[in-house]
This record gives C-alpha cells, structure tokens and sequence, in this order.
C-alpha cells in the first residue's frame, strides 16, 4: 500500500485559480482527507497547504507511523499544495502530517487543518470521516428564515457542553452528543428559549478553555461525540424549533506544536510580526488576515459549519482584539498604513466574512462579540460597517451589573448608569447579553452578586431580568442564572441543577420561564428592537425612587407594553405613570408575585387610566409598584386612527395635573 500517482486530480484547476486569489470559501470539500475512489481503488485523497516544506508525508497506523513510506506530491502550480492519494484506507483511520521544513531543516508531526474528525484530547491525531447524515429538519431549514429573522423573538439560552449536566452514576463524566440529544431540546422547550449557544464545540486541546483555544476548525469536538452524532443534537433541536448558535473564534488560536502555528516551518497562519500576531493576554497566535489562504481557511470554517451540520447563526468571538492593532498591547503596535490603530486587514477579512455567509446562508445570523464603541459593527458593508447582523451589547451589561450590585440606598446617585444605554439603543442592532463571562473568573454567580439578604437578591436578580427582557435588544442567559445558582460556575462541575428542590429557585425559574412566554406572545417586545419607532420614554427623571418606565410597541402600533421598574426595596402606592390612551391597562407580570417568590404586592387585574395628565402623556394609571420588582402591563389596542380624531387631539395642548405627583 503506497500513495498512488493520481491520474486525476481531486483538485481542479478551478479550484488553484480561487484558491490563489482569494476566493476559494468551501475549501473542506477539496483539502483535508476525503474518502474516494480512484482508477476503480477505494481509498483516501489526502491535500495539505504547506508552500514552504520540502516534503509532506502520511503518517498513522496502517503505515507502523513510518514518516517516509507516504509521501505526498507538490502541485507544480505554485499553490504550495500537496496532495496524494493512498488507496486501501477506510473512515476511521488516525493519521496526521509529518512535515519536513525548507526551513533550517525543522521537522514536525501536524493534525491536518482540515481534519472532519479527531482523537480526543490529549491525543491529536485526526481521523478520516465524512459528514454523511440523514437529517430530518427540513420543515425548520424551510421556516427559519422567519425564526432568525431580526424581527422575531430572540431569547438565547448559553450553555457550556461539558457542565451542563453531568452523568452521576460514572464518574460525573459529561453528557454525550446524543444524551444530551435526549434532554436539552426538553428544557428548552420548556423553559421557552428560541434558541441555544453553544461555547464552541470545535476541537480543542485544553478543556480549562471552555473551547475559546480552538485548533479543529473543521472538527466538533470528540470528547462528547462522532461529527454525526453532533449533527443528531442539532437535528433533534431544530425538530423542537429551536435554533442553534455556535461560538465561533477566529480572533487567535493556541500554540500547541501539532497544530497551527508555525505549520511548515515558517508563520504560515500566523502573522510574523509578534506585535501583529500574538496576543498578550491569551498568549496565543493571531491569524494573519492579510494573506488570502488565511482568509479563505478562516471563512471556509465559518461555512461548514452552516453548511454541513446546519448552524443557524455563529457568534463570532473577540471582534474588539481583531479590530484594534494596540488592543492590550501598550506600546508595543505596529500603526497601519495610514498611521492609524485600525487593523485594516481584519477589517476587511471580518466584511468579507459576513458577505459571505449571508450571501450563502441569508436566514442565519452573525453575531459578534464587540466591546468598543466601533461605529457600524451591525451595519451593511456597502454602507461600510462590518456587516455582522447583530452586536452583544457589553456597555448595557457592564453599567447594569454596576448599578445592580450597588445597595438600593446609593442607586439613585448612579441613575445614569441604569439609563445610559437608551441613548444609544438603536444605534446597533444589540444582543443583550448576561453571559458566562460574568460567571467566573472570580466574578461570581449573578444571584451573589445582587446586594442584601437571601430575599432580596432573588428579588434583584428578578428585577434585573424583567428589565433585561422590557429593553430593547435580543436576550441571552447563561445556564444555571435561569433558576439563580448561587455558586460560580466552573467547567469542572455541573451546575446546581440540586437547587430546583427549594421554593425561591423554584420561583426564579418560573419566573424566566413565564417571562420566555410573554416575549415570546408579545410583538411589541421583539418587533421593534432595534427601531426607535418601537420605543417610548414614559419617565426617567425619577432617581430619588430609583424607578423608570417606558413603552414598547408593536410595528403595527396597535400593541403596546408599559414596563415600570422598582430599584429599590420600597413600595409606592398610588404612584401616577403617564401613559397616551384611555382604558383598561391589564398588569400582565409582575416580578413580585408570591409564585415567584415576591411579596405579593402590585394591581391586581390592572388599573383604569384616569383623564389626568402625566409625564407628557393625556392619561395617567395610578399603580402600586412592588419593591424591587418590575410590573408589565398591556394598553388596550390601539384603535385605528379617526383623522378628525387625531387633528383635534393635536390641536390640543397637553396639560398636566399640578396635583398629580409620584406618589407616596
């Protein structure tokens, strides 16, 4: 058994043309191991990019790991792509690239880069595999255009595969691909999300990285699985309608020898420039953007993932380093042409990378992870942003934890901290988000985080929600914060899904899961969210009794919802909120119910709105508004406009009641 001379090649001369010039995007259907026949011989084409070895060989069990018995053959077409063609090998086969280096000789043993499958860690031999599946989701690949779409209800529940759920009877080991198959879809159904986040499922050495250290680009994970039995998990969720979001990380990948970095000798994914491509904070290697075959291994992994194992979105990790050429490095940064700190190459790799998958996959979603206040990360490239159809929204979760974790005593001096965030709402399509980053790393739980006694952290933590899901934004939880863990979360462990025997967690999860429902059967919450035509103010101003109010609305105007909010651990009775129509404004949740855990305090049925003016608005509701709790209540449907009506109601001043104050 010796690679064999290829009669054909595997790899088109169409193939070099796209691949040299940059635009070759679904490169896993050409490099890598693909099983094949050939001359009549079944057997594996193996092609490799290495344009600086002197000679590339296959390596695995069927050869004793003899580095020299199959070697692959140089393409003379200056693509620097070997390929070869070794028959006799079946799916399942380990192997792994030994490269010999142009480079002061170096040698070296390397996963391919295009592996579909590998050993599970430590081990990293990838295995030749295929994606051969039978998928049963065709109704939601048909719909989910309407489910992803910018307009519809997004609540994301984030979750972290390998402490989700643990097997108590084996050693606490990780739920399997397929266990989890049988479980999660339950819950999420449920619980009411529209969607899971997974942290990334791509192949990666070292488990204390959550997955963020990422090396099988092309490869799910095998700690938990085969490709098919991923691709199952994914299956079973969209056949509950539930979509699914993958952590994806093409901002820096790790240095372990065997993978990326410094693949045939010299810096082939990576940039040369150590103040270019390497990262100080994660001490990891950074993608040279710049260079074509970068870009295109990069995008194609983005397209697999949608195309193969039917991704409906991928939420793309660390944007904010890529974009900035002086991000966490002091001094020590190369300016760009122009003088300035704009990583252009990122840039347009980043454009790039979105026109493509939406061009491709126009009912997904790209989501990144920003934290700067670069302008347009949401915006269409030809109008030049970045493209990406939605950006997590870090300044709202980092004023409100701020103000959330302040004594209710001292919240009315940092009110701008609570209500910074409207005045720049729509100028992104935002995700809020309370993710696993604000659960570790000594931060600790979000109930923990909450001041006062057991109560009344319960009590904030279901204030903090309610506001999470009045303003506007998509949503997105982290597993565990759903029923209010109490214990940081760490990837070693389960979270404390034991919690859920005691009445407050009991609350807390009913509490999102009822709040899942009314998102998810209430347009005016989710149609509008990144229009400002789908939001009204009501009142801000009153910091000494740490409350807000605002409206939401449907696209249509017909729907509306005025959500009040209580930061503090007293209750007001009689407090007059201004709201634009008469009638019977139903109070629809209520943070405070004792179902929940709360107190019992709020207004019953609803509340009549009087003819007495208040807060710019011709009608007002005179509310009891609970202690640290948060009220949604629904306005009667808008009728359809009476133009007669409507012109003698703006001839009329709006005049408010000198007696109608905030109440006692």
């Amino acid at each position: 058994m010796e690679t064999e001379p290829l009669t054909e090649s595997f790899i088109t001369d169409h193939d070099v043309y796209l691949f040299k010039e940059g635009n070759h995007f679904r490169l896993y259907d050409k490099l890598g191991a693909h099983l094949a026949v050939v001359d009549g011989k079944t057997g594996v084409h193996f092609a490799v990019w290495a344009p600086n070895a002197k000679s590339v060989s296959v390596v695995g069990n069927f050869n004793q790991w003899q580095r020299h018995t199959h070697p692959l053959k140089r393409r003379l077409d200056s693509s620097g792509i070997w390929e070869g063609f070794i028959p006799g090998l079946a799916r399942g086969e380990v192997y792994k690239y030994f490269i010999v280096s142009n480079a002061r000789n170096y040698q070296v043993e390397k996963s391919d880069p295009f592996a579909f499958y590998n050993e599970v860690a430590p081990h990293f031999g990838s295995i030749v595999w295929d994606h051969d599946y039978e998928w049963k989701d065709t109704q939601w690949m048909k719909e989910r255009h309407r489910q992803n779409s910018l307009e519809a209800p997004m609540s994301i529940y984030e979750l972290h595969m390998a402490s989700w759920k643990r097997v108590v009877e084996e050693n606490l080991r990780p739920l399997t691909y397929r266990e989890m198959a049988a479980q999660l879809p339950d819950y999420l159904e449920y619980m009411g999300y529209t969607h899971v986040e997974f942290c990334p499922v791509m192949e990666h050495p070292f488990d204390g990285s959550w997955g963020y250290q990422t090396l099988g680009y092309f490869s799910p994970t095998s700690r938990f699985g085969t490709p098919q039995d991923f691709m199952y998990l994914v299956d079973c969720l969209h056949q509950r309608g539930i979509g699914v979001i993958l952590d994806w990380v093409p901002s820096h990948f790790p240095t372990d020898e065997h993978g990326l970095v410094y693949f045939d000798g010299t810096h082939l994914y990576e940039h040369a420039d150590t103040r270019k491509g390497y990262h100080p904070d994660w001490k990891s290697a950074i993608f040279n953007y710049g260079r074509n075959e970068v870009r295109e291994f990069l995008i194609s992994s983005a397209m697999i993932w949608m195309d193969k194992y039917h991704a409906d979105g991928l939420r793309v990790d660390g944007v904010a380093s890529m974009l900035y050429l002086d991000y966490s490095r002091g001094n020590a940064w190369v300016p760009n042409e122009y003088g300035g700190r704009e990583n252009l190459e990122a840039i347009f790799f980043l454009r790039r990378l979105n026109e493509m998958i939406y061009g491709n996959f126009p009912d997904t979603q790209m989501i990144a992870e920003e934290s700067t206040a670069w302008g347009g990360v949401s915006r269409p490239t030809f109008v030049g942003g970045l493209g990406f159809g939605m950006k997590w929204n870090m300044g709202w979760m980092h004023d409100t934890l701020v103000y959330m974790c302040k004594d209710p005593i001292y919240r009315k001096y940092h009110h701008n901290d609570l209500t910074f965030s409207f005045l720049y709402a729509f100028s992104e399509n935002f995700l809020l988000s309370l993710s696993h980053d604000e659960v570790t790393h000594g931060k600790g739980a979000l109930a923990g985080k909450m001041p006062g006694d057991q109560w009344q952290k319960l009590a904030n933590l279901r204030l903090l929600f309610g506001y999470m899901f009045a303003h506007p934004g998509k949503k997105l939880h982290f597993m565990g914060s759903e029923f209010a863990q109490w214990a940081e979360w760490r990837y070693e462990h389960s979270i404390e899904w034991h919690l859920l025997q005691y009445a407050p967690h009991q609350g807390i999860q009913q509490w999102v899961k009822d709040l899942n429902r009314f998102y998810r059967q209430e347009p005016a919450l989710y149609e509008r969210d990144f229009s400002p035509e789908g939001f009204e103010y009501v009142d801000f101003s009153d910091y000494n009794n740490s409350i807000i109010s605002f409206i939401r609305k449907s696209a249509d105007g017909k729907s509306r919802i005025l959500a009040v909010c209580n930061f503090t651990p007293q209750t007001l009775k009689n407090y007059s909120i201004g709201v634009p129509q008469a009638g019977h404004w139903l109070e629809v949740l209520n943070s405070d119910a004792k179902p929940y855990g709360g107190s019992g305090q709020g207004n019953g049925g609803g509340v009549d709105a009087q003819k007495k003016p208040m807060h710019g608005k011709p009608f007002s509701l005179p509310l009891t508004i609970p202690p640290l709790g948060v009220l949604f209540l629904k306005g009667p449907a808008v009728p359809d406009p009476d133009p007669a009506q409507a012109l003698q109601l703006l001839q009329e001043p709006v005049k408010e009641d000198p007696d109608a104050g905030h109440g006692v």
